[in-house]
């Protein structure tokens, strides 16, 4: 019979460094795992060799290798991986040849890549991982997957891995099924890959297709990512399938009806509708009917009366308006608003309330070279023109009559509802006094007046009923007069006498030296008036009102 010590003797001889026993767990702590191996001493295994040590137990009997029989304390040192490894290499190496596929569990982070255990460690560089591989690694440790093995190192016992490339096939074969498969009409489920202006690209397993933006909503969008994000799993149309470019043209919106297949029954001509100002542009305003339907107020369109610039001058987008369906054009789809039809149109009363010949009063709101703009209610306006400021004296700019703001009476003189325009006239608020002339003036009467204007031909006389007459400056004096400034000034008092009226011409002659003359002198002189002409050193007193409306005033 043996003794202990040879018993003893004989167990350890059948332990030796690198072999592979089995092992039983007798106590399991916070970072290492004990076990017996049938050997004089207990064995330790490091926690971080088991998937989760919470879950080994007492009485748990699996392989492990020897690396050492006795470390400093006397203790053997065990490793389960190992043991793993080495009954799991030959293996590996008839099953994962190079090409081949195998499954595996990532089991931590290292610099560059992953360690995962596949029955041995094999390494995934991150370029590997995924056709776009995630930002934060961590987030795969602990998960399963299939691999390829793309690299065998028999001398080095080290594998590298690729799930890409089964990715990659995977989504090949399924993209060529696709391709097949596939027609336009289909609805199939998709994960938004990218985002661009144009448009979005959808991973439909295996196949991306393209959603253009337009295709995207009937409604108006100004990018892409105001409905989409990457992530995000959505339903699409096949619009159009390319086979030979690999190419799927998606929709969105065609999902939903065409909401311009009944627009005129939803929105007939003539209606009030409702909408939000989408968009503001220099010749209009968009409104937004329902999602998908737009219609334009032009900025002609926006009020009767008032010239609007530019629709912001009245308009803000977002903002809810009303407007009256004006056209519709569904094969284009365009409908024309207008918001100024909510209101009557003042010119359709205008006739009725100020036809022509009806006297009216009211504001100078603008004065230009041609003529003055009077305000006779909000929004309408009526246009003196200088011809009809005075029925005598000849204005070049209303200014010399009228200040802004200034209040006036007037009378309609013509309306042009088609062209929104109202004639008024203040000199016609009494009568012209060359219809009656006669009775006014004659040839040699003697009047007296002031000094109006001055010319370089002579001076302008300010008579009775608003009627200028002028003095040349040959009938200024016996002696000669060279310059008009020297003798008259404006504002003087003169006393004159009337020797020449043209009722077609609408002018009068005076002259102030002949104030003294006899009627046989009056004779005399008007002969001598009549004969001149516009050549000669004294120019007729039909030129020299023809030079009065484009002389200058002598300072």
């Amino acid at each position: 019979m043996l003794t202990m010590e040879e018993a003893l003797a004989q167990c350890s001889m059948s332990f030796g460094e690198g072999e592979i026993v089995q092992g039983t767990v007798i106590e399991v702590r916070g970072k290492e795992v004990l076990v017996d191996i049938g050997y004089k001493s207990e064995g330790s295994i490091p926690g971080n060799e088991f998937d989760d040590i919470k879950e080994v137990k007492v009485g748990d009997k699996f392989d492990v290798l020897i690396e050492r029989l006795e470390d400093r304390e006397g203790m053997v040192v065990l490793s389960k991986e190992r043991a793993e490894f080495k009954q799991n290499w030959d293996k590996i190496l008839t099953i994962c040849n190079e090409g081949g596929t195998v499954s595996g569990k990532v089991k931590l982070v290292v610099k560059g890549g992953l360690m995962v255990n596949i029955g041995v460690e094999a390494f995934l560089p991150a370029s590997q991982v995924d056709i776009i591989p995630p930002r934060n690694l961590n987030v795969l440790v602990g998960e399963t997957f299939d691999f390829k093995v793309v690299k065998i190192n028999v001398e080095r016992q080290n594998i590298v891995l690729s799930r890409r490339e089964l990715i990659e096939q995977e989504r090949s074969e399924r993209r060529s099924k696709l391709l097949e498969e596939m027609v336009p009409g289909d609805v199939r489920k998709g994960t938004v890959k990218n985002i661009t202006d144009f448009g979005a690209f959808i991973d439909l397993n295996g196949l991306d297709g393209l959603l253009h933006i337009t295709d995207m909503s009937w409604g108006r969008i100004g990018h892409p990512s105001e409905l989409l994000k990457v992530g995000q799993e959505i339903d699409v149309v096949v619009l159009d399938v390319n086979k030979e470019k690999e190419r799927v043209s998606l929709g969105l919106k065609q999902k939903l009806a065409n909401p311009w297949e009944a627009i005129e029954d939803k929105f007939p001509v003539g209606t009030t509708v409702k909408g939000k100002v989408v968009n503001l542009v220099p010749y209009g305003a968009f409104v937004e009917l329902e999602p998908g339907v737009e219609g334009l107020v032009h900025v002609t369109e926006l009020s009767w009366t008032k010239r609007i610039a530019k629709p912001s001058d009245v308009l803000k987008q977002g903002q809810d308006v009303e407007a009256v369906v004006l056209a519709i054009n569904r094969e284009e789809q365009k409908i024309s608003l207008g918001i100024r039809q909510l209101e009557t149109n003042p010119w359709d009363l205008a006739m009725e309330k100020y036809p022509p010949g009806t006297q009216v009063g009211g504001k100078i709101r603008n004065l230009t070279s041609y003529g003055a703009f009077m305000e006779l209610e909000e929004g309408l306006d009526g246009m003196i023109h200088v011809s009809d400021i005075s029925w005598t004296r000849k204005i070049n700019h209303p200014s010399e009559v009228f200040e802004k703001n200034d209040e006036i009476e007037a009378v309609v003189l013509e309306i042009d509802k088609a062209n929104q325009r109202i004639s008024l006239g203040v000199k016609q608020l009494s009568n012209d006094p060359w219809d009656k002339i006669d009775g006014l003036h004659k040839v040699g009467d003697l009047v007296t007046g002031k000094v109006t204007k001055l010319a370089s031909f002579g001076a302008f006389v300010g008579l009775e009923h608003d009627i200028d007459g002028l003095v040349h400056i040959s009938q200024i004096s016996e002696d000669r007069v060279d310059k008009i400034k020297n003798v008259l000034k404006v504002g003087e008092d003169v006393t004159a006498r009337v020797i020449k009226i043209d009722k077609s011409e609408r002018r009068i002659g005076l002259s102030i030296k002949a104030a003294n003359y006899s009627d046989e002198q009056l004779v005399a002189e008007q002969k001598a008036l009549d004969a001149l002409k516009p050549g000669e050193d004294l120019m007729s007193l039909s030129f020299a009102f023809d030079a009065m409306d484009s002389g200058k005033d002598e300072k």
